[in-house]
């Protein structure tokens, strides 16, 4: 006899519609008459080991809308990566809880999780349908036009150079602007779609999926300086050199690593300091400024794009509607159409989970320092309505008497 247990959880770092596609499932699901209970489980897959749930049925509908606009995971996030194990024991609290249909909103360790879970309801015969939900701020899971997550956070990043532009107008320099992502640019070059006019920064964008040469950086930063009398430059966390070295390591001196391993890149100013010091000493420039986005462009409450919220929340109906008219698991999918539509498909898990999407050549500049009006096309449609512009007084000067 079936239960009717669903269970939600989410997982990686928070974004600004991460909530829109939580309460797209919880409500989604009470328009079945088969569902009985929507759990949520805190602090992602960590809460469920713990079985730390709680019982979503009992919330209104009221609330959950006002949830659902407020950035951040509501439920909690953690950072650990299941392996077998783990989830081996993921799924046995499923079956204790007589869970039928598991939804994990998340990124790549999330997909990747979801699988292997799967996999072991599968040995066991035990009906469990488990669909993955995308959400990522670095847009880098595979198979998706772009992920939930992404949009608000690039125009964050867009809206910031664009302010970090005038300011620099104002009063020249040079400024480094460090922006979240280890494997794919895609956030960094969103600083480009601040641009207006053509002497707006940033004038350099520094993306992971091309090697970084300082030297090479020192020659373009001065070229920029020499011909515009200032420069921005917007610079991915994750630059490495030739031989995949992160940037960071190179230049710093103490390196801090996370649980997994790997080098802290963000939540710390180290690579725009840096940067900002080769600058000075190499360059005898004087004015120098460098800004770490860290976590700001993850959950922005300020800053978020509608068509973000909108699609955020479909991805969580759409996989309700995949489990349990489909009956089937799975990825949920961004497709675009047109010049501006979408469509949703669920992918196999396997074809998702684990892998690593980087941005694709024809979004790059040959020279490796800009974007193409490729990418520009590809992302101003997902930055929603109400971008701000900015404007620049014209130029009409007075005739000089005294110092002609």
């Amino acid at each position: 006899m079936s239960s009717g247990k669903i269970l939600v959880a989410q997982g990686g770092g928070p974004t600004a519609v991460i909530n829109q596609s939580l309460v797209g499932v919880v409500l989604e699901a009470r328009r079945f008459r088969e569902v009985t209970r929507v759990y949520g489980a805190q602090h992602g897959v960590r809460g469920i080991v713990n079985e730390d749930f709680v019982d979503l049925t009992q919330e209104t509908s009221h609330n959950l809308e006002m949830v659902a606009k407020t950035p951040s995971s509501a439920l909690g996030s953690t950072r650990d990566k299941p392996d077998l194990a783990y989830c081996q024991e993921m799924f046995k609290v499923l079956q204790a809880h007589q869970i039928e249909h598991f939804f994990n909103i998340g990124g790549n360790d999330s997909s990747d999780t979801v699988r292997i879970v799967e996999e072991e309801a599968r040995k066991a015969g035990y009906p469990l349908r488990c669909v993955h939900i995308p959400k990522t701020i670095d847009n880098d899971l595979v198979l998706n036009d772009h992920t939930p997550g992404f949009p608000s956070a690039a125009r964050f990043v867009a809206q910031a150079f664009a302010g970090a532009n005038l300011d620099n107008a104002s009063l020249p320099g040079v400024y480094v602007g460090i922006v979240m992502g280890r494997h794919a640019g895609f956030l960094t070059a969103a600083s480009a779609l601040g641009k207006k006019f053509a002497d707006d920064g940033p004038h350099l964008i520094y993306l992971p999926e091309r090697d970084f040469s300082i030297d090479a950086f020192l020659r373009d930063v001065k070229a920029a300086y020499e011909r515009h009398g200032r420069c921005v430059v917007a610079v991915s966390e994750g630059i490495h050199d030739a031989d995949g070295q992160p940037m960071l390591v190179k230049l710093a001196k103490d390196l801090e690593r996370d649980a997994h391993g790997n080098v802290q890149l963000s939540g710390t100013g180290a690579l725009a300091d840096l940067l900002c010091e080769e600058i000075k000493n190499k360059l005898g420039i004087k004015r120098v400024r460098g800004d770490t986005f860290g976590y700001l462009q993850r959950s922005f409450v300020g800053c978020v794009s509608d068509v973000d919220q909108r699609e955020a929340r479909e991805v969580g109906e759409k996989a309700v509607q995949y489990a349990l008219w489909g009956d089937r698991s799975g990825s949920v999918a961004i497709k675009r159409n047109g010049y501006y539509s979408v469509d949703y498909e669920l992918l196999p898990l396997e074809a998702v989970a684990g892998k690593t999407r980087t941005m694709e050549d024809e979004f790059i500049a040959s020279s490796g320092t800009d974007v193409t009006d490729a990418f520009r096309l590809y992302l101003r449609p997902l930055l929603g309505s109400g971008m701000q512009d900015a404007f620049r007084l014209r130029p009409n000067p007075v005739e000089k008497i005294l110092k002609r």
